[in-house]
């Protein structure tokens, strides 16, 4: 597992190939590709590679998905006994970006296969699954009824009494009590 850890917008972002990361907003347009150039760490199978401050010949390459606003952030400052209230709200611009490749003195250490243009089709055309629980684990069921009367009222349908305590049960009852045990 390679990873890479970078500076953009003024935070440190540990990053690896083929994950989307939401960072400070970059001035360019959707489907474009960034090359960052400020790597401060790279790591590819327990090779270590530290920038004092940034790691020579180290970029990581990646594609913008979107640019958005986050959500909103108030901020409310009062002085008491004054009556001096402020309320102001602020919303971040950000920048959805995916890492397509991590790359050393033109070597490529970590890439992903699929291009976010394939991602993005692929979210477009399948549709998310109705359920979360495979087919194979939908098995049928079968419930026996044991009779076909109706209860007059819930309580006689939560109560069973025997018609007779000294009468025998009906042989169909019978085989299924000695199936349950």
């Amino acid at each position: 597992m390679s990873y890479a850890i970078i500076e953009t917008g003024g935070k440190q972002l540990r990053v690896e190939a083929g994950r989307f990361y939401d960072i400070e907003r970059l001035p360019v347009e959707a489907e474009e590709k960034v090359s960052i150039d400020k790597v401060l760490f790279v790591q590819h199978n327990g090779d270590v590679h530290i920038g004092q401050p940034l790691v020579a010949g180290a970029t990581v390459e990646g594609t913008v998905l979107r640019q958005f606003r986050g959500r909103k952030v108030l901020v409310y400052k009062m002085r008491p006994k004054k009556k001096t209230r402020k309320k102001r709200g602020h919303r971040q611009e950000i920048t959805r970006l995916i890492i397509d490749s991590i790359n050393l003195n033109g070597t490529v250490l970590a890439s992903v296969e699929t291009t976010a243009e394939v991602v993005i089709a692929e979210k477009i055309l399948d549709p998310a699954p109705e359920s979360a629980v495979p087919e194979s684990a939908l098995a049928e069921t079968t419930v026996e009824v044991a009779s076909t009367e109706v209860a007059s009222t819930p309580t006689e349908a939560a109560v069973e009494t025997p018609a007779d305590p000294g009468t025998e049960a009906p042989a169909e009852t019978a085989e299924a009590e000695t199936q349950e045990q």
